[in-house]
């Protein structure tokens, strides 16, 4: 998992400048325009003139390169939105969504792009997904568990990033498995002989490749649906918000840029219902 140095320790952020994130080339547009951004929703998702926007490098589907240069749909989402409204972007890169999440609380972002959940939806005005990703296990390679229903029962310790879409989800549906929380989770795993670990697919894939004492389970124990969010309140914003981010999936905006970060696995999220 890749670790990023932290320039304010409290927030574990780490700002990227202004002019690296607006010279970055992004992808071009295609489809229908959603409507000039008023006055009024430009004042709401950018208030200080600058879009702040939280990017999140512990999850490797949504965004690769560094603080400097980020790459991947969530930077280029940001960088089109920034376009639309006519603001300077400022990246705040972090190492956890938690903490991402924190930071937003603090009014410290503007625009947050995290998975949907409840514990978060009381704290942000979300969009509907823009991309789905899935939640495995990841089990000893001589473990005597074999798919995801197997994971549930006691005695099994299940290492966990704290604060993640899959801690929240885990902590309401487990009924008798236990979460250990830790910032890295698979660190612990590894570190505590620990049953099981839980995250994103894509990246305990790569660590199941180099660590051949592991393995993945077949299937999912969750559906995580990644999507872009502004500060409770904003509801001006976050009209503006929804429909930028239908826009953007129904012009082939985010295929486009999941093709180019080469993330496969990486399901487009269906249109939002009305």
């Amino acid at each position: 998992m890749l670790k990023i140095v932290c320039a304010a320790a409290i927030f574990g952020i780490t700002i990227s400048s202004v002019a690296s994130a607006q010279n970055a080339a992004a992808p071009p547009r295609r489809g229908s325009i959603v409507s000039p951004a008023s006055s009024d929703i430009i004042k709401e998702l950018a208030p200080i003139g600058t879009l702040r926007v939280g990017i999140n490098f512990n999850n490797i589907v949504l965004v690769q390169g560094t603080p400097d240069a980020p790459r991947g749909i969530t930077p280029d989402l940001a960088r089109e939105l920034g376009k639309r409204l006519g603001v300077p972007i400022e990246f705040i890169s972090f190492d956890a969504a938690g903490k991402t999440f924190e930071a937003l609380k603090a009014g410290r972002l503007d625009i947050i792009f995290l998975a949907i959940e409840p514990v978060r939806a009381a704290e942000i005005e979300f969009t509907a997904p823009y991309v789905l990703i899935e939640g495995v296990y990841m089990v000893p390679k001589d473990s005597p568990l074999k798919n995801v229903a197997d994971v549930d029962r006691e005695g099994v310790r299940i290492g966990v990033n704290k604060a993640s879409a899959y801690d929240l989800f885990l902590t309401r549906t487990l009924k008798h498995a236990t979460l250990v929380r830790a910032e890295n989770g698979v660190d612990l795993f590894a570190k505590e002989s620990l049953e099981a670990a839980a995250g994103v697919k894509q990246p305990l894939v790569a660590y199941a490749k180099t660590h051949p004492d592991v393995r993945i389970l077949e299937g999912r124990f969750m559906e995580i649906r990644q999507a872009m969010g502004t500060p409770k309140g904003r509801v001006a914003g976050a009209q503006y918000l929804r429909a930028f981010v239908e826009e953007m999936k129904a012009s082939g905006f985010v295929a486009d840029a999941l093709k180019r970060s080469n993330q496969p696995d990486a399901a487009v999220a269906p249109a939002a219902k009305n």
